[in-house]
């Protein structure tokens, strides 16, 4: 008897149906992918099943038994828990009180017994082979670091059936290891896991079987150790894309004698970014690579004014400027595109339109008040149609769609701003193998049509495959600079673990 079974299972939302007659199983003690493009109708179909989302139709056993999961609290009840794509956190609390908000140990019935609500955390941190102190504020973590407290939050319910929504998305390679272990201990408690991923590797190494879904319906379930990642990704698209996800066989030339649009010299800020400098010349895409914690993420901030720096000066086509703000940034031209685009590139509740003409509003002021609403419209209704954003239309909220679209709602602010510089942090996060090559095409369009691209990137093949140069970071410095030419997987590792051991010896 499967654990979970899903039969004919329908979702609509504003007459875009997200889920069509679709049919799924999860057995336990096993480790079930999922899989499709974004939009596909995965996450919408796990949410129903975690009580996120209410279905129109169908029917969800559990154990061979109708349930209806009305609420999320509902389905944990029942042993569901989901570890979501995008974060779910409370910034302002702790990492203890994220995983048992609303489930808090209590000493004498009514007060919060803190040490007991830190204790549990920590049991858990230390299951995970996790270093984190459970009273730090979530909002002062990184994402990878805000990503395990979300693992740790769903194994705190010890679900009996548990979701994983992109989990590895934020991971390092240890960190991935450590999430591995801890899967493979559940399948052997007799866990089901549904585990949802892009990471084609990932995958051959942790899933037993495959469902691929496409346009909201399942196209077909098959054991993962006989289909190849060939078949798989003609299922998800409906076509062959091999050539696109592999490297092309050659790039453009790097645009040596184009002149340099942005100079960063000795930035510093405390011991996160310690004397970085580089230089961007219009027409390319300089890629920022290194391991989690190196200070990418952090130069990128910086530059764009998110985060005070220490010293160090910024050059805007040949001229010093002083950016203080992001407002201040996008006067120079500069837009960041952030690896977390849910609290810092989007308002979710918000419309289609209004997303993508935000940065860009006073170029609609006429009359010194009045928004052109027409002028807007079309304006967004352009950049839907270039990037092929799937929308039933400008005024859907935000929220309602996936991840892949959101991500090139985002781009299309940018372009409709017309930055001439564009920092890019870790764009293809979260994104499927089809809407990667989209990415990846509208990078290289972006740089063919004049615009300096900055590009931070975990994942090395992406890395090697569009930048023409390639900058690698270590602990808040600059630890070498390489070429298309020179540039392999081993050269950039070398120099992402090339610590600065004469410091720690001074």
């Amino acid at each position: 008897m499967n654990l979970i079974s899903v039969r004919r299972l329908n979702k609509a939302f504003a007459g875009v149906q997200a889920v069509q007659d679709v049919d799924f199983d999860l057995a336990a003690g096993e480790v079930h992918a999922l899989m499709g493009e974004n939009g596909a109708g995965k996450s919408t179909l796990m949410k129903i099943l975690a009580g996120i989302y209410r279905k129109d139709s169908g029917e969800v056993l559990l154990d061979g038994q109708p349930v209806e999961a009305d609420s999320p609290r509902a389905a944990q009840r029942m042993g569901i828990g989901i570890i979501h794509q995008e974060l779910n956190l409370m910034n302002h609390l702790s990492a203890a009180q994220n995983i048992y908000i609303g489930r808090e140990p209590r000493k004498l019935g009514f007060l919060l017994d803190e040490d007991a609500l830190n204790a549990q955390a920590r049991a858990i941190f230390e299951q995970m082979h996790l270093r984190l102190d459970p009273r730090t504020i979530v909002g002062h973590l990184s994402v990878a670091k805000q990503q395990m407290v979300e693992i740790a939050k769903a194994l705190s319910f010890e679900s009996r059936v548990l979701i994983m929504d992109e989990p590895t998305a934020a991971l390092n390679d240890a960190e991935v290891s450590d999430l591995f272990r801890i899967i493979h201990r559940l399948r052997e408690q007799g866990v089901g896991i549904v585990y949802i991923s892009h990471k084609m590797d990932e995958l051959q190494q942790i899933a037993d079987r495959v469902t691929v879904m496409r346009d909201g319906r399942t196209i077909a379930t098959a054991p993962m150790a006989g289909t190849s990642t060939e078949r798989i990704i003609a299922m998800m698209v409906g076509r062959e894309l091999a050539r696109e996800a592999a490297p092309p066989p050659e790039t453009s030339s790097p645009p040596v004698l184009q002149p340099i649009v942005l100079e960063v010299r000795g930035l510093c800020r405390g011991q996160v970014i310690r004397d970085v400098g580089f230089t961007v010349r219009r027409g390319e895409i300089l890629g920022f690579a290194g391991l989690m914690g190196a200070g990418r993420t952090e130069v990128a901030r910086a530059v764009f004014g998110a985060d005070a720096i220490d010293a160090g000066e910024i050059v805007v086509h040949g001229r010093a400027v002083r950016i203080r703000s992001p407002q201040e940034a996008v006067k120079h031209g500069i837009g960041y595109l952030s690896e977390d685009r849910k609290h810092f590139g989007l308002a979710t509740g918000l419309d289609v339109e209004t997303n993508i003409v935000m940065a860009s509003l006073s170029r609609f002021v006429r009359l010194g008040a009045m928004v052109d609403a027409g002028a807007t419209r079309e304006a967004a209704g352009a950049l839907v149609r270039q990037l092929q954003i799937k929308t039933p239309s400008l005024a859907q909220p935000v929220l309602l769609l996936s991840g892949g679209n959101q991500q090139k709602i985002v781009i299309a602010k940018w372009l409709l701003r017309d930055c001439d510089i564009l920092f890019f942090d870790e764009p293809t996060r979260g994104i499927d193998v089809g809407a990667k090559a989209e990415i990846y095409r509208l990078l290289r369009a972006l740089a063919q049509s004049g615009k300096a691209i900055v590009m931070i990137s975990s994942e090395l093949p992406e890395v090697l495959r569009l930048s023409h140069r390639i900058v690698v970071m270590c602990e808040g410095r600059i630890t070498g600079e390489l070429s298309e030419r020179e540039a392999t997987q081993e050269k950039i590792m070398q120099l992402a673990t090339l610590r600065d051991t004469t410091r720690k010896a001074a």
